[in-house]
């Protein structure tokens, strides 16, 4: 075999080798996927057996001193991509940048697997195999990490917008405000609305949100939210099951759940919840039928949760802060927004209250 054959293959390898240990470690460490960090392992591992019996004789020929890709011989600007992976673009492009080396380096492999004096030590079609694997867990790590930057913007105001509270009034002229006030996410809800009417009002309001860099969740209809492209969905104890949301919808997508006691908390965290709402945390006028949980409840939650929790029910200017201050990572709300006649002043009123208690 040609030692530049040799040569190219060993380079190619130690290429896919190395960016296949970044994605890796993005789902290990970045994502606490061990899932996905397990295939990415594996696809490593298939890889290194697959080139086993050539490994003393590509060792041989290596010779990195020499090479002019090697980083001596590559100007400056050109030798890293200086990325921020601490920001969402950063991890994006570090997985893109990643993944597509290893695609790359793959491609070229399997082309070379393809030659007369190759292929009865190499299978072209195992580099192919491997590729194709590749594209699915790069789409499936681009997703997560979509997704995990919604879960980390959510603490915060979570205001949801109740069209029959509403009574009318402009839903856009309402969420401009709760937007401009300074609220976090922006719930949709509505139980009595034809879906028909309910899709034009919330591809708006996910316009609007987007814009905004607001979190816009629809509550209770899957479809809904799929179809305006919504960053979530919200469910009740008797809407849909957590695990079917889960699986239908895209995984990009976040899922919130209500609860009102912990083994409903511990089962939707089980079963793949982003987030739990938990109340009612006060007597409310929005849901009389509602049973007020109280703070205690939010504290052992707080204890137990390795998700967000945001506390639904009651809240208002007078008790906000003893909520977060009982662990409370978003506080929803209705009527202490809604039923204000400056809306936007209730929220900002809200938010700097919360804020204190953060810092």
């Amino acid at each position: 075999m040609p030692h530049q054959m040799l040569r190219m293959i060993d380079a190619n390898l130690d290429r896919s080798s190395e960016g296949l240990r970044v994605l890796e470690d993005v789902a290990r460490f970045l994502l606490n996927n061990a899932e996905l960090s397990q295939r990415l392992r594996t696809l490593r591992h298939d890889l290194a057996r697959e080139t086993k019996s050539l490994r003393i004789g590509l060792l041989s020929q290596r010779d990195s001193e020499h090479d002019i890709g090697h980083p001596y011989h590559i100007p400056p600007g050109e030798r890293e991509l200086n990325m921020k992976t601490t920001s969402l673009q950063g991890s994006l492009d570090l997985v893109t940048a990643n993944a597509k080396r290893v695609e790359e380096s793959l491609r070229v492999i399997e082309e070379i697997a393809k030659l007369p004096e190759i292929s009865s030590m190499l299978n072209s079609a195992s580099f192919e195999q491997a590729r194709f694997a590749l594209y699915t867990l790069e789409r499936d790590l681009i997703s997560l990490i979509s997704r995990q930057d919604k879960i980390e913007r959510m603490p915060g105001l979570y205001v949801i917008l109740d069209r029959q509270f509403l009574a009318g009034r402009d839903e856009l002229d309402i969420a401009k405000q709760i937007i401009e006030g300074g609220a976090s996410v922006i719930q949709l809800r509505d139980k009595q609305s034809k879906k028909g009417e309910l899709l034009l009002i919330a591809q708006k309001l996910k316009e609007l949100c987007s814009q905004a860099s607001v979190l816009f969740i629809i509550n209770d209809y899957l479809d809904l939210a799929m179809a305006v492209d919504a960053d979530g969905l919200h469910i009740g104890q008797e809407d849909l099951p957590l695990p079917v949301v889960r699986r239908e919808l895209p995984i990009d997508k976040i899922v919130g759940c209500s609860v009102t006691t912990l083994s409903q908390a511990k089962k939707a965290q089980s079963e793949g919840a982003d987030y739990i709402a938990v109340g009612s945390i006060f007597p409310t006028a929005t849901k009389k039928e509602a049973i007020a949980v109280g703070v205690d409840t939010l504290k052992k939650l707080k204890r137990i949760a390795s998700v967000s929790l945001v506390a639904i029910g009651g809240i208002n200017q007078n008790n906000v802060v003893e909520v977060v201050t009982a662990g409370a990572d978003a506080v929803a709300v209705i009527s202490s927004v809604l039923g204000e006649k400056d809306v936007r002043g209730a929220v900002q009123k809200l938010v700097a209250k919360m804020n204190l208690v953060k810092e």
